[in-house]
């Protein structure tokens, strides 16, 4: 996200500017019925976008085989549930001409079937049991499936009848039965224009036009009205009204959106966006003010990110990525270290970290960001104002942080949302099954072994990082595991201190790797370090945070403590040869969400090799032919490089998550064949998208250094 509005170049069958119409999005596509067109007319058309092409076409459903069509109509709701959208009431006008309307109130019900990807069916009149709504306009129409019951059902709530309306209404869609559910808490005010939306298992309506109270109670003719900041939510499951800011609720700080109608709402994940609307405190229309304010809420804390992924290691640093959390405003990143790590009272402060700067060549699209700074949790910056892209915004952070750490909430925070001026989007496209493919690796990852330490390690290349989940290297009757470990997992394991190197001989990779006993140590003796919080889904990591002996034990807890002032610590390098274990977690408005599983990682051992680089794979009719470049510090004589190809195995249906390598190349060339028979016997790795998986790896006097992994994207 980029929080900058563009203008899309649309073409086609663009329709006129209207208002007042019914909108939905169905994957990539965005669905346009009736409105207010130009001129006060009515209109009952029907357009779709297709959003990946902007790409407007006007679409002609069928008429219904009973009845007519929708008539000309505004203020309807327009619902989407499966491949069927639901149309209920809105306003017509019974006069053809439109400068004399004639308003008449609707509460006819249509569904709409659509074709898969682009196209509709047609219209239909479902046949309803029990009592319609009654007529109404400007009102809001959810759709809910709870997850244990799976029966879907859409809500009408509040609405325009000649006087506000505050009634919900319940349609089974599967028996097609309207009802009034029971309420508990206290019922919204009656109110038009409106929004809802639906996170979770709640309705969050915010806004709109409510009736002027005289001495606490509302007219029945509703003939004064005013604009409302006043936010709730219904719990869909229990049928309870929660009230979370009120009409009457004060705001000197400007830190709510204040009063407005005819806004729009969505939600994005568990965040809420608002957007613009009508500022009616004044009931005459032309001291009405429109807003251009855009507003956020984080209903909860994010999800826990994916496992941290090793994009490449050197002898004192890690690059590393995990999968981006939609709307959060940045990550905690945490390592914990297998050799003991002395306390703060014992360790000098070292200076600023210096970046490891990846080489130019291995560079690509969606690789981490350089400028991808350590924020310190006390970020202050100014309101609605474009951030910085490697900032965290104080907006973000205020509910949640001060001088001293993050101050967690379990309560939704409202937050303004920092946009900047509009700009041309441009759409970045990725190489799948081509005759010819560049592939530009990603990093060099240094991934360690739970029973013998072989240096066999990965690099994600193409357009994606993958994280050792676990791994198996196989060449003929040899075979090596990778293993990370579970957050959850009671126990954790002490490396062996001694390193064995897998293809010093080629007999080496026939034989039985002894296997060691490892020491086991308890999940709440380790020692959580902070590496920082990052705007980000990547990192360099050097150096880390060390806490002060009195509080080492609170960075043992699995649930997140409050973040502590960074500028008070100090810092520890990270040692060569070392196993660090990583975990992330996102951070929102509403605090620090759940840490991701534990992936572990080895800083490289001076003397080895790198990693070979800028790998390419060109495919041929019968074979496809795999080059890769020397490493960039080769570390002494390259006496032969060794590729593997991931292949099916048995133990890949016990563990998902390791991967068994075959070794398919041997030699002192920087490129090798691999034949159609061997691509027949390739695993394909379903962890993100479709890909066969190749690791290169280097090997001079000392051995193997870490390999590079190669993901082929396949379809």
């Amino acid at each position: 996200a980029t929080n900058q509005w563009f203008l899309p170049a649309v073409r086609g069958d663009i329709p006129p500017g209207c208002a007042a119409h019914g909108f939905v999005c169905d994957g990539t596509r965005i669905l346009v019925f009736g409105g207010m067109v130009e001129y006060g007319r009515y209109s009952n058309d029907l357009y779709e976008l297709q959003a990946s092409r902007w790409l407007w076409k006007k679409v002609k459903p069928q008429a219904p085989s009973t009845g007519s069509p929708p008539c000309p109509r505004l203020g309807h709701s327009f619902s989407l549930y499966g491949n069927k959208c639901y149309l209920f009431g809105g306003l017509a006008n019974e006069s053809e001409d439109s400068n004399n309307n004639v308003p008449r109130y609707l509460n006819d019900f249509y569904e709409l079937e659509l074709q898969h990807g682009s196209g509709v069916v047609g219209w239909s009149i479902p046949v309803t049991k029990g009592i319609l709504p009654s007529p109404r306009e400007s009102h809001t129409a959810i759709v809910y499936c709870r997850k244990d019951l799976g029966s879907p059902k859409m809500y009408i709530f509040g609405g325009m009848c000649g006087c506000r309306l505050n009634d919900l209404w319940e349609l089974d869609i599967e028996t097609m039965t309207w009802s009034r559910p029971e309420t508990k808490g206290t019922v919204p005010l009656p109110r038009s224009l409106h929004t809802a939306n639906v996170i979770g298992n709640k309705m969050y309506v915010f806004g709109g036009w409510v009736p002027q109270s005289a001495g606490g109670e509302i007219s029945a003719h509703d003939g004064e009205w005013k604009c409302t900041g006043s936010f709730c939510y219904l719990n869909l499951d229990t049928t309870e009204w929660i009230g979370l800011i009120s009409d009457c609720q004060e705001d000197k700080s400007n830190l709510l959106p204040g009063p407005r109608a005819g806004h729009c709402a969505v939600a994005v994940g568990t965040r809420l966006y608002i957007w613009s609307g009508r500022d009616g405190y004044r009931k005459a229309w032309n001291n009405q003010v429109c807003c251009k304010d855009l507003w956020y809420l984080d209903t909860e804390k994010p999800p826990a990110p994916s496992q941290v992924q090793l994009i490449k290691a050197t002898t004192n640093s890690f690059q590393v990525k995990w999968d981006e959390v939609p709307t959060v405003e940045g990550y905690l990143l945490q390592l914990h270290a297998d050799s003991p790590v002395p306390s703060a009272a014992g360790i000098p402060g070292t200076g600023a970290p210096e970046t490891s700067m990846l080489s130019s060549q291995e560079l690509k699209v969606d690789h981490p960001s350089q400028a991808n700074n350590v924020i310190p949790n006390n970020v202050k910056g100014k309101e609605k104002v474009a951030a910085p892209e490697n900032k965290i915004t104080q907006e973000t952070m205020k509910n949640h942080a001060d001088a001293t750490g993050f101050k967690e909430s379990n309560a939704p925070s409202l937050l303004p949302g920092c946009t900047s001026s509009p700009q041309t989007s441009a759409n970045v496209g990725e190489l799948h099954d081509l005759d010819k493919r560049t592939v530009m690796p990603d990093a060099s990852v240094s991934s360690t072994v739970s029973s013998t330490q072989t240096m066999v390690t990965q690099q994600a290349v193409k357009t994606e990082s993958s994280s050792t989940n676990g791994a198996v290297v196989k060449d003929e009757t040899s075979l090596t595991t990778f293993n990370s470990k579970s957050e959850a997992a009671e126990t954790a394991y002490i490396m062996p201190s001694t390193r064995v190197n897998t293809g010093q001989t080629n007999d080496s990779h026939s034989s039985k790797t002894p296997q060691r006993q490892m020491a086991p140590v308890k999940t709440r003796d380790r020692q959580w370090y902070d590496v920082g919080i990052f705007k980000n889904n990547s990192a360099t990591v050097n150096q880390f945070y060390l806490l002060p002996e009195e509080t080492l034990s609170n960075s043992n807890k699995l649930e997140n403590a409050n973040v502590p002032d960074y500028r008070l610590l100090k810092k520890q390098d990270l040692f060569p040869g070392t196993v660090y274990r990583f975990r992330v977690a996102a951070i929102n408005g509403c605090g620090v969400g759940p840490f991701s599983k534990v992936s572990e990682f080895k800083t490289c051992i001076p003397g080895f090799p790198g990693a070979p680089s800028t790998v390419k794979i060109t495919k041929s009719v019968d074979c496809i032919h795999l080059s890769w470049e020397p490493p960039a510090s080769p570390s002494g004589n390259i006496l032969e490089y060794s590729a593997y190809l991931a292949i099916r195995s048995t133990q890949l249906q016990e563990n998902p998550n390791q991967l068994v390598f075959m070794r398919i190349y041997c030699g002192l060339k920087t490129s090798c064949i691999v034949t159609a028979a061997q691509l027949s016997n390739a695993h394909v790795d379903y962890t993100s998208r479709p890909a066969i998986v190749f690791r290169i790896s280097a090997k001079n006097e000392r051995g193997y250094g870490p390999a590079t992994q190669v993901r082929w994207l396949q379809g």
